[in-house]
């Protein structure tokens, strides 16, 4: 049982209880599901970034998807059928109410990860200013520091060593740490930008500086990120297994 499978029975049977005219399809629960956080700001900024997401995750995994991503407000038990939660958006936005900070942080402690990105590349001001406030409230006392290069994000899937986006405000990704897991992780270079295509196929959005290279390298750190929210450190740990196979044999 893989951890989107988990986390998905584990919060299903008090939704399908209480909620019998919304269930999902069982079925449901073994595909990757995008959830976009919907929040006081403009938090669709990039409407079909996921869906492209989704289908380049279902073009070059084995991963089952669909392929469209699901608003849900911060407040509500439905997140926590979400795995793998996004948050962007452009400006400033609202502060968060007390209910949507509460289940934010049961989501991020119970093995929830959201990806966070402002869409409209900024730093200390507009969505970074706001995100870096609300997410200080979700979880107080943990602080967002640089995501290390050898951090198994960056070899979930491919072997990455940089970071993209639309722009290039910050060469790196940052992180939340919960119990030694990124239960948060944060990028200030609108990925989604980079990702958007319109419904003829076209890109969205010109890549700069580094054009369709960076492009490609955004489109694999969202990859690796959608495994790393279903399957945490299993890169990480088949390093081992070499190893544990000696000892056994």
């Amino acid at each position: 049982m893989n951890r989107r499978t988990f986390l998905g029975l584990s919060f299903a049977g008090a939704g399908l209880m209480l909620m019998p005219g919304r269930a999902f399809a069982f079925g449901d629960l073994s595909r990757f599901i995008p959830a976009i956080a919907r929040h006081g700001g403009r938090w669709n900024a990039r409407p079909n970034a996921l869906r492209r997401l989704c289908w380049e995750l279902s073009g070059r995994t084995s991963v089952e998807v669909f392929p469209e991503a699901r608003a849900v407000r911060l407040d509500e038990r439905q997140l926590f059928r979400y795995p793998f939660l996004y948050w962007g958006g452009e400006g400033e936005f609202p502060s968060l109410t007390e209910s949507e900070v509460s289940n934010l942080r049961r989501y991020l402690t119970y093995g929830g990860f959201l990806l966070a990105d402002a869409n409209d590349g900024s730093d200390g001001e507009g969505f970074d200013s706001a995100f870096r406030r609300e997410i200080s409230r979700v979880l107080p006392g943990l602080p967002m520091t640089r995501l290390p290069p050898e951090h198994v994000v960056f070899k979930s899937y491919y072997l990455l060593d940089r970071h993209g986006g639309r722009l290039l405000v910050r060469p790196f990704l940052e992180a939340i740490m919960v119990q030694g897991r990124a239960a948060v992780v944060y990028s200030q270079n609108d990925l989604a930008g980079a990702w958007s295509r319109d419904e003829h196929g076209d890109w969205e959005y010109e890549v700069t500086p580094g054009g369709e290279s960076q492009r490609e390298v955004a489109i694999r750190t969202g990859v690796n990120l959608a495994m790393y929210a279903l399957c945490l450190d299993y890169k990480e740990d088949a390093v081992h297994l070499p190893f544990i196979m000696k000892r056994r044999r």
